[in-house]
């Protein structure tokens, strides 16, 4: 399956400050192909509209079980028979205990009972909720019913707090949604793995950086991907705007340094993918104070600049840390196939992921990427996709290279 083309997913939005984040996944959802319906309970009208969420999919939105015109255009039972996997983001405290004890007293609750396809919930709730004995206590026996759980991640609260309870990210419930629609799900279950992802800042003085327009968009999703495939999965970021995943272990650095320090760290693994866009170069004695205007030539100012590790090829030429799998990538403006040949080569990695980066294509913080694979075998060109389904491709052929498998999937 090369996206989520077709799939129907009934959409449960439970109330909780988070709800706002599902818009988005709602968004990633669309771009994938699937077809979204959504149950909006009460609580979640409290901080999400009707009208962005018929905006978004272009269906009506259902709230009450007793609303007769909806339940003439599409009963509560049809809703979720219709729908090929439901998905209850964010997962509140109140939704978690009526799953787990099987009650229906509203849409949503009646809607999940109802069912017989494959469940995903994203729980969301303050961190004191969440580690309460009866939240553990439902979240064990959802576990052994079989609904698939995603996140809570850990960090800042909207109430102040700080600890495990934040939504996941729209990209690791969309791979969960993916895997948990996937045939062959556990072909990876129980490997290790390390992403890079992002811009590094190599600083010039204590204002100034050298560094490049990457988002770490692509790098992130890859994280989630393989995390969502059961891999324990170690992300190590550059600066970037993205949260932190909820389904991996994070780490941020700023320079090439201490990247390299981090991956170095978490040696060994069995897959290694070096995603971000690592600056070439370093200024050779960043200044302690401002540079100011008045102190340098005002027509040319000369800035002496050292090369940084090479963190792909120290890796993959490293016998004790090498992965299994190392697969690198190449953001190439010219010659794309070319270059990306010669870094196959030159960086002793397994695969290059090559993707043209000029201006005009938009790559470098768009949402979408077209990318080559390459291989010893040769090189596989991808059309233009959702970052999203890059990552989850890649993390297929992962499968397939791990497993022995020579099934395409395509």
């Amino acid at each position: 399956m090369a996206g989520l083309e077709g799939r129907r997913i009934l959409l449960i939005i439970g109330g909780g400050i988070a709800a706002y984040k599902v818009l988005e996944t709602v968004r990633l959802l669309k771009r994938s192909g699937a077809k979204t319906r959504v149950i909006l309970t009460s609580a979640g009208a409290k901080f999400v509209t009707e009208f962005s969420l018929v905006h978004l999919t272009g269906n009506r939105v259902y709230t009450d079980l007793f609303d007769i015109s909806g339940e003439i255009e599409m009963g509560h039972i049809e809703l979720s028979r219709d729908a090929d996997l439901l998905v209850v983001a964010p997962a509140t405290a109140d939704l978690m205990a009526k799953m787990a004890h099987g009650h229906a007293n509203d849409l949503a609750s009646t809607a999940l009972i109802a069912t017989d396809k494959p469940v995903v919930i994203a729980p969301a709730m303050n961190v004191r909720m969440w580690h309460h004995r009866a939240t553990q206590r439902n979240l064990a026996m959802l576990k052994e019913d079989g609904i698939v759980v995603v996140g809570p991640g850990d960090g800042d609260m909207a109430c102040g707090e700080y600890g495990l309870g934040r939504l996941a990210e729209p990209v690791e419930i969309v791979a969960a949604i993916r895997r948990t629609l996937a045939p062959n799900q556990q072909a990876l279950s129980g490997r290790s793995a390390l992403v890079t992802a992002g811009p590094t800042h190599e600083p010039i003085d204590p204002v100034r950086y050298i560094s490049n327009r990457s988002s770490g968009k692509q790098g992130y999703a890859i994280a989630a991907a393989l995390a969502a495939a059961g891999v324990r999965t170690t992300l190590i970021s550059g600066p970037t705007d993205l949260d932190e995943l909820a389904s991996v272990r994070n780490v941020h650095v700023q320079t090439a340094t201490e990247m390299l320090a981090a991956v170095r760290a978490e040696m060994p693994v069995d897959i290694g993918v070096f995603a971000a866009a690592v600056a070439d170069w370093r200024a050779e004695i960043p200044q302690a104070s401002k540079i100011k205007k008045d102190a340098a030539d005002t027509e040319r100012m000369v800035l002496h600049l050292v090369e940084n590790p090479d963190i792909l090829n120290i890796i993959a030429e490293d016998k004790k840390l090498r992965p299994g799998l190392v697969i690198g990538f190449a953001a190439e403006t010219d010659d794309l196939i070319k270059n990306a040949k010669e870094k196959l080569t030159k960086k002793s990695a397994d695969w290059i992921v090559a993707n043209d980066v000029g201006h005009e294509r938009g790559v470098m913080g768009g949402e979408r990427n077209r990318v080559h694979l390459l291989t010893r075998e040769g090189v596989d060109n991808w059309s233009e996709m959702d970052k999203v389904e890059v990552a989850e491709r890649l993390v297929r052929r992962i499968e397939q290279e791990l497993s022995g498998s020579d099934d395409t999937g395509e």
